[in-house]
C-alpha cells in the first residue's frame, strides 16, 4: 500500500498451525502517528497452539521470514459470523441471528479503505508486535500498550498485505468512530478481547458498505 505498511509478528499465535499474524499500518494524519511511525512495528508469531478455550489502523504483511499462513479450515458449525458496518462504523457478533454483542471501531481511511465483502477469520494472534516493512525495524512494545493491542484476529490478505481486527492503545479514536486506517479494523482493547475469547478460526467475517 504505502510506505507507512507495517508487518505484524505474534508472541502467540492461535489456530490451525498459523504462525504469522497481519500487518498494521501507521496512523493517518493523526497526532498519533508521529508516534507509531516513530516505533512502526509488526507482530511476528512465534509457534502454534491449540486454540485457547490517533490513529489509524495498521494492515497487516507477515513477516518475510515467516511462511505465509494457509487458508484456515472453518471451525464454526453454527450460524455465529462477525458483522461489520462500515458506515455506522460498529462491529457485532451475532449467533443464530440474534446480535450478542456490539462495539464501536475505527475502520480504513478514504485513501486506504477497510475492505467489504465475505471473509473468515484465518488466525488469531496474542500480543503481536508492529513492525515497519519500510525499515524493518520492530516496535517489541506488546500488550495493551503495543500499537497493535494485545489481540489480532486476521481475516483477509492481499498481496503482502493481511488485514485484521485488532486492539489499540489510543481509544479516544474508537470513541470518535474515525476513518484513519490503513484497511484494519480497530477496537478498544476490551472489546477485542470479548470478540476475541467468543470466535473460532474460520468464523466468518462479513463487511458491508
Amino acid at each position: 500500500m504505502t510506505s507507512s505498511l507495517v508487518r505484524v509478528t505474534s508472541a502467540l499465535a492461535l489456530g490451525l498451525g498459523l504462525a504469522i499474524a497481519p500487518v498494521g499500518f501507521g496512523p493517518l494524519g493523526t497526532p498519533v502517528r508521529a508516534a507509531e511511525q516513530a516505533s512502526p512495528g509488526s507482530v511476528v508469531a512465534p509457534a502454534a497452539v491449540a486454540p485457547a478455550s490517533g490513529s489509524a489502523t495498521p494492515a497487516g504483511i507477515p513477516a518475510t521470514s515467516q511462511p505465509k499462513p494457509t487458508p484456515a479450515v472453518a471451525t464454526v458449525t453454527s450460524t455465529q459470523i462477525i458483522l461489520l458496518s462500515l458506515s455506522r462504523r460498529e462491529i457485532s457478533l451475532q449467533r443464530d441471528g440474534k446480535v450478542v454483542g456490539s462495539w464501536p471501531v475505527v475502520i480504513g481511511a478514504p485513501e486506504t479503505p477497510t475492505p467489504t465483502g465475505t471473509y473468515k477469520v484465518v488466525n488469531k494472534v496474542l500480543n503481536p508486535k508492529y513492525q515497519s516493512t519500510a525499515s524493518g525495524k520492530i516496535n517489541h512494545t506488546t500488550g495493551p500498550a503495543g500499537p497493535l493491542g494485545d489481540r489480532w484476529m486476521g481475516f483477509h490478505s492481499k498481496g503482502n498485505n493481511d488485514f485484521g481486527i485488532h486492539g489499540t492503545p489510543w481509544p479516544w479514536w474508537v470513541d470518535a468512530r474515525a476513518a484513519v486506517s490503513h484497511g484494519c479494523v480497530r477496537m478498544k482493547n476490551e472489546h477485542v478481547r470479548l470478540l476475541f475469547d467468543q470466535v473460532d478460526i474460520g468464523t466468518p467475517v462479513v463487511i458491508k458498505p
